[in-house]
């Protein structure tokens, strides 16, 4: 389950009471607030944030206003989310305006992602913004630690600073900066030892090297799953070097997401950027008004439209349009389709965008979909010829022994392909004759509803 999943589903439960109701008493109210309360504390945000946002959201729906709205439970709703994201605060893009070399400062404790998450953002300046980037590392407390950075700059073909054995932090924080000035980099970025707690000695270390480096950026880097313990590092951290932006790692984990709801409310200091997964690109700009409509199970179609932008080839998916409509949908175009749905995160990262599909992942869940599903599919596509992928009616008993052996799979599983494609096939089918609009939820309501 990803963060704010559990949240979510308790969210929307209390909203479909209130939406249920054409009347809505003062009780009503008090009674959805409670189990928003309970909702809020469960998925760890902090009491005084709890007591802020259900103060607040009290105040505005108790009265005349919602009493007599037509829609009285969506008025509640749409309180409730403003709140959240006056919380969440506004969008706070990394700054990359001031004179090069920009000096990045990556902060954190021991095993919070930092050094992963350094290389994440130096390989998005670069790759996507079209920065010169230079990578250094500062730590020489941990083991490797320096040639952990060295090695992920050769695998995102990003430029790390060499390393001198013996040289202490300060010594390679002014050498960094010098061969950046020199060598006419757009950004450098520090990344600094880190502890298992926070103590004196790391915080003296990371001031020296804040005040000499005077970064554009100082980055905290937090585990979000180490829930209310990340609030209390953050306030630590700002209170020593006035932090500009907060990265949250690891937000495709099972924590509870409360950290995310409290630290803009408590620290003041922006959220920046979000860790959604282990790949180098699975790094996010953190957009307030997504996060809050996502918690809520209003989906956060602006974020789908710019991961299959990122994606999908324009010509390829016209094409694929076309192809649908005229009903010659094969097995060669669902092999790009499931290519793209990995490239997209996978089903449950598409379905968690989608408007109002809380109650759909709940039956993701049941059906314990995993996203290895989709690698055996592709593995069984690829087994097969070009004209068993042209026209599947052909693929028989022994064709489907032999695809299985190949694809390391078993026949039921070439079975279930085939199946779940011609169910495929009548969508594409119903696309011609009535158009677009719901197509997506509809479909992935049959294809669970049949066990996909």
């Amino acid at each position: 389950m990803s963060m704010f999943s559990g949240l979510t589903q308790r969210l929307t439960n209390v909203f479909d009471k209130l939406n249920q109701r054409g009347i809505l008493r003062e009780a009503d109210v008090e009674a959805a607030l409670r189990d928003i309360r309970i909702a809020l504390l469960e998925a760890d945000v902090s009491l005084p944030v709890v007591k802020h946002l259900i103060d607040e959201v009290r105040r505005q729906s108790v009265g005349e206003k919602v009493v007599k709205s037509t829609t009285p439970g969506q008025t509640v709703v749409k309180i409730v989310h403003d709140q959240i994201l006056s919380m969440l605060g506004t969008a706070a893009p990394l700054n990359l305006q001031a004179e090069p070399p920009i000096p990045f400062l990556m902060v954190g404790l021991q095993g919070s992602g930092k050094t992963t998450t350094t290389a994440k953002i130096a390989n998005k300046l670069q790759h996507r913004y079209g920065k010169k980037v230079l990578m250094a590392s500062l730590d020489t407390q941990r083991p490797a630690a320096q040639q952990q950075l060295a090695i992920l700059g050769q695998q995102i073909k990003v430029d790390t600073l060499p390393i001198i054995a013996g040289q202490k932090p300060i010594d390679i924080t002014r050498r960094a900066l010098q061969t950046a000035k020199l060598s006419g980099y757009d950004v450098v970025m520090l990344d600094t030892a880190g502890r298992l707690h926070v103590d004196e000695e790391l915080m003296r270390e990371v001031v020296a090297i804040h005040d000499l480096a005077k970064p554009v950026e100082t980055l905290l880097v937090v585990d979000a799953m180490t829930g209310q313990d990340s609030v209390r590092i953050a306030q630590s951290f700002q209170q020593a070097l006035a932090l500009t932006g907060i990265v949250l790692s690891r937000m495709d984990g099972d924590a509870r997401g409360g950290a995310a709801l409290s630290m803009r409310h408590v620290t003041s200091c922006p959220i920046k950027l979000l860790g959604v997964g282990e790949k180098i690109a699975d790094v996010e700009e953190f957009y307030p008004d997504r996060i809050a409509s996502r918690i809520l199970g209003m989906g956060d179609i602006v974020s789908l439209v710019e991961k299959a932008t990122q994606t999908i080839e324009k010509d390829e998916a016209e094409a694929l349009a076309n192809k649908m409509q005229k009903g010659q949908f094969d097995l060669n175009d669902l092999a790009k389709q499931l290519e793209q749905v990995g490239k997209m995160g996978g089903i449950n990262s598409i379905v968690k965008m989608l408007p109002g599909m809380g109650k759909l992942q709940e039956k993701l869940a049941e059906h314990q979909i995993d996203e290895r599903k989709i690698l055996h599919q592709r593995a069984i596509i690829s087994a097969m010829t070009k004209l068993e992928r042209r026209n599947p009616d052909i693929i028989k008993a022994s064709r489907k022994q032999r695809i299985a052996k190949g694809s390391g799979t078993s026949v039921q599983e070439v079975n279930r392909l085939l199946k779940q494609f011609q169910d495929m096939q009548r969508m594409m089918k119903f696309l011609g004759k009535s158009g677009s609009k719901g197509l997506m939820r509809q479909g992935l309501a049959r294809l669970l509803n049949k066990g996909f």
